[in-house]
């Protein structure tokens, strides 16, 4: 359900230093550390029971030559099958495109073996459309070759130049290309990626891959008379993810015998074989110029329409999970994570990291770390709502409402209004304690250090996910200039003080200029949103007087009730309404011309949480801070526009109101973010498949989907967010925020936002499953500029609570009555602590001489008959001077509870420091033997004499 799939094994323990490598093997008080790869020897890339179509096949039969060919054949475009050895036994026979292409005519097809024009001329037509030999499209048509990435594009794109040179300069790069045209769309043509062994081993070492190395060490059995966890993932189910102790290195071809190469086919995973292969249509040009290269510039010129590694395979099977094994990676990931009957189970972190890559794996880690934090704090939370749904019969002031039946109350309006009895909002009062108790402080200070305990074990964890993923050494190499940025600045130049080399420059005034202007426009989309806010305040304003004055006794009687939920309603359709700053916090960021990729998602992340933060929150601020706080008093309202009279608090206080938009916008919010997330690509898929069985694409009609090969499949599926995971954090970041600076008016808020997660894991497993193409597994070390937003929210927090104790609930006048004007000093009681916080006011001094008498309001004021009317009393300053004071204390208190609680967590495990100076020697240890005794054996065998030493 929440955090990792298996527990972080124990770590290994030094008994001294060893001078060779037998003696470390032999050494039985050593414990293992488990790696993200795992030894070969034991555990191969795919489990155990794989079905046919994800094995090598050992002898495959032979296939036919062509076996998927275009309507029109390109005749300027030659066609030349040089041949292509791998390993020294395997010899395939690829096509390979000359770059003088003419005309806009599609090369729409590979040969597997050379054959005569005329042979192609009279088979054309006949072979145009047959299936292909491999079904499960996991393969090339010879049966051998793996699909490592798909290019998509269509045979009407006027950009084939482009294509033919990206093409032929991808196979100079040492990857194979086989074109395969689509079965549901006439137009389209899929261009299926190979990468050689060769190919594999020199861009993995270039990038610094950690693989296997050859020693490893057996775990130690774990005990069979331990009792199962049942939130935990059975061992039997995850034949893949065997435990084993295996030491990783940066792969180098000069040492390869060093690395554990059972199978090369196997032995780089298919993330990394699309890593790789991502890595190289990146950097591989389609013209000549320095900025004219990478797949990302051909996706945005339309040469290409889409590029993406393919999925393993379908993600459903006739056969039982239990009885048949896993069919392939993604048929495991569905059963055992991303089904709903997986709820309660540990995420296979393992499993998520390497197949859909690290930076996914750590989205999901910190989600599932997050979620378990809430449990505690939902506890909590719960404790303290109960705490006051048992007392709330036995609290003074809500009995003092309750039984004033003679007390009257000024009317909320001066023509058509009437007085009111406080007994009227008996029922408004006992709801108002349920959230405004005792409790309401020891739960802001508790959620205050739960930030901070949740954000500094976080950190502990990504350490310890770091290392187990050998992502410690891994450092983001330095990334390439976003095309948009050559463009514009290709004519400014400066020396890259890093790489030496000249690139675009971006002078700094006009980065600044560029920047002011960004800020403008996210100023003027802020004030937007408080423009929006104040039409709230207005219609809350006009609602008060209208149901105050209803004729129907029942909305009259709970106008309180009927103005606060009308006002949330019409705010959150405002919130949704005004949900359009993806568009313009895009056309800010790029406004900007950031510099890299990494850059442009910052600013982009940057922009729309202060939008969406801005959006969310603005009136939630008002209500906490601003209502009631300027109304004024009878006879001296202060009205907006000279019109309507500004709102005023309930005599039980304004944190019920603060309660209510909480719970409303937080509720509805992710009901409609679960409900878009999971709706929007299901109903896209279903009219993708709607389109492909009538023929929509003017390809065959499909009636079985299953007879598709998968790079079809995966056509038809959903991208995943052009922002990547921006928008998935920034749900859980809002909600966070939700959760933790206004927690002391809801302290159910944390259960709100466990229940949603417990979802929100399985739904955006499940999208990301069965939805969305696959992802290009990407590398990172942590969840990016989100922890620095989290850190400043965790601080905003304290001090929001704090000005909502002080502020918007009654406990510093409750607080001040019980020890300085209470008639029970001693024993601290309320009794009588309502009349004490009413004003009385004298209905004659009012224009409408229907009414006379005496009338109570909310306020700390002189009565009519002191000799300076209406004036602040004492007890309003003491309680202003409490309120400060207290906000002094709580800010300071909580403060340096978090500095130590912060000063006391390290961020990396000692024991992790000590495993990893630990891995280290050994590391070294083993490179020397290894180097040795491979020495040794080469001298042996050319005849020569060998010593112990270093030769």
């Amino acid at each position: 359900m929440v955090h990792h799939s298996g527990s972080i094994q124990s770590f290994k323990q030094q008994k001294g230093m060893h001078t060779s490598i037998s003696e470390i093997l032999k050494e039985k008080s050593l414990k293992p550390s488990r790696r993200s790869l795992p030894c070969l020897a034991q555990s191969q890339t795919h489990p155990t029971n794989l079905n046919h179509f994800l094995s090598v096949p050992l002898s495959p039969e032979p296939k036919p030559e062509v076996e998927g060919l275009s309507q029109s054949i390109s005749t300027s475009c030659s066609l030349l099958p040089p041949q292509t050895a791998e390993d020294g036994k395997d010899h395939f026979v690829e096509e390979s495109e000359v770059s003088t292409c003419e005309t806009r005519a599609d090369e729409s097809f590979l040969l597997q073996k050379p054959v005569t024009r005329a042979k192609l001329e009279a088979r054309t037509d006949s072979v145009q459309r047959k299936k292909p030999t491999d079904s499960s499209g996991l393969f090339f048509r010879d049966g051998k070759k793996r699909i490592d990435y798909i290019l998509v594009y269509k045979k009407s794109s006027p950009q084939v130049e482009k294509r033919c040179t990206f093409e032929k300069n991808l196979r100079a790069e040492g990857l194979m290309l086989e074109k395969e045209p689509s079965l549901t769309n006439n137009d389209i043509m899929f261009v299926k990626i190979h990468a050689t062994w060769d190919t594999l081993c020199k861009y993995a070492e270039q990038m610094n891959i950690r693989m296997p190395f050859r020693f490893h060490l057996r775990c130690r059995q774990i005990k069979s008379w331990l009792p199962r966890n049942p939130m935990k993932l059975d061992k039997e189910a995850l034949p893949d993810l065997e435990e084993t102790d295996c030491y990783t290195a940066p792969f180098s071809r000069a040492r390869m015998h060093h690395f554990t190469i059972n199978n090369r086919e196997t032995f780089f995973s298919n993330s990394t074989r699309s890593r790789i292969v991502h890595h190289v249509l990146q950097r591989t040009k389609y013209e000549d110029g320095k900025s004219k290269m990478g797949i990302n510039r051909l996706l945005g010129n339309n040469t290409y329409e889409a590029a993406f590694p393919p999925h393993e395979g379908g993600y459903k099977s006739r056969h039982s999970i239990k009885t048949h094994g896993a069919q392939n990676h993604r048929h495991l990931l569905y059963e055992r994570w991303a089904r709903w009957g997986m709820w309660y189970k540990y995420q296979p972190l393992d499993l998520i990291r390497r197949y859909f890559g690290e930076k996914i794996g750590l989205y999901f880690a910190w989600l599932g770390w997050y979620t378990g934090m809430l449990i505690p704090a939902a506890l909590v939370g719960v404790f303290v709502f109960l705490y006051g749904l048992l007392t709330m019969d036995a609290s003074q002031i809500s009995k003092e409402i309750c039984e004033a039946n003679t007390t009257i109350m000024c009317p909320m309006c001066e023509e058509n209004c009437e007085p009111w009895t406080l007994s009227d909002s008996c029922v408004y009062a006992k709801v108002t304690y349920l959230f405004d108790n005792g409790g309401t402080v020891f739960f802001a200070i508790f959620m205050a250090i739960w930030a901070t305990v949740f954000l500094e074990f976080w950190k502990r964890r990504r350490a310890e996910l770091t290392y187990d993923w050998d992502l410690i050494d891994w450092e983001e190499e330095e990334e390439e200039l976003r095309p948009q940025f050559e463009a514009k600045y290709s004519r400014m130049e400066r020396v890259n003080p890093i790489s030496g080399k000249p690139e675009p420059f971006q002078p700094f005034s006009d980065k600044l200029s560029r920047l002011m202007v960004s800020v403008s426009g996210i100023f003027f989309m802020i004030s937007l949103v408080l423009t929006a806010v104040f039409a709230v305040v207005v219609f809350r304003l006009i609602a008060m007087e209208k149901f105050a004055s209803f004729n129907w006794y029942f909305v009259k009687k709970n106008w309180q009730f009927a103005t606060s939920g009308t006002g949330v309603c019409i705010n959150f359709m405002i919130i949704m309404s005004l949900n359009v700053y993806e568009k313009v916090a895009y056309l800010l960021t790029n406004l900007e011309h950031p510099r890299t990729e990494s850059e442009w998602e910052n600013s982009f992340a940057l922009k729309m949480f202060l939008f969406q933060f801005v959006n969310l929150n603005s009136s939630t601020f008002y209500i906490a801070f601003f209502l009631g706080r300027f109304a004024g008093r009878p006879g001296k309202y202060n009205k907006l526009f000279s019109r309507w009279r500004l709102e005023e608090c309930h005599p039980s206080g304004c944190l019920i109101d603060l309660c209510l938009q909480m719970g409303v916008i937080m509720f509805f919010k992710q009901i409609w973010n679960n409900f878009m997330e999971l709706g929007y690509p299901l109903l896209q898929n279903w009219w993708s498949r709607r389109k492909m069985k009538k023929g929509g694409g003017g390809g065959q009609n499909v009636e079985n989907k299953a007879q598709l090969p998968q790079w079809d499949k995966d056509w038809n599926l959903q991208p995943m967010n052009a922002h990547g995971l921006v928008d998935e954090y920034l749900e859980m970041v809002l909600q966070f925020g939700f959760t933790t600076i206004f927690v002391a008016a809801f302290p159910l808020a944390p259960l709100l936002a466990l229940l949603n997660n417990i979802i929100e894991i399985r739904l955006d497993a499940y999208k990301f499953v069965t939805q969305w193409r696959r992802p290009m597994p990407a590398r990172a070390t942590d969840i990016g500029i989100w922890h620095g937003i989290l850190e400043g929210i965790g601080v905003l927090a304290v001090i929001t609570n704090a000005f909502v104790i002080a502020i918007t609930s009654d406990y510093i006048p409750r607080f001040v009555y019980a020890f300085k004007y209470g008639p029970c000093v001693n024993k601290r009681c309320l009794q009588g602590y309502v009349n004490s916080s009413l004003s009385v006011f004298d209905m004659g001094e009012l224009n409408n001489r229907n009414h006379s008498g005496y009338c109570r309001y909310r306020d700390y004021r002189a009565p009519p008959w002191n000799t300076v009317p209406y004036e602040f009393t004492l007890q309003f300053w003491h309680v202003l001077a409490a309120r400060l004071a207290f906000i002094i204390v709580f800010e300071h208190l909580v403060f340096g509870i978090k500095s130590f609680i912060a000063y006391l967590i390290p961020d990396m495990p000692k024991d992790l420091c000590d495993r990893m100076r630990r891995e280290k020697y050994l590391m070294q240890e083993m490179m020397y033997e290894a180097e040795l005794e491979h020495l040794q054996k080469e001298r042996k065998k050319n005849g020569k004499r060998y010593h112990h030493e270093w030769p």
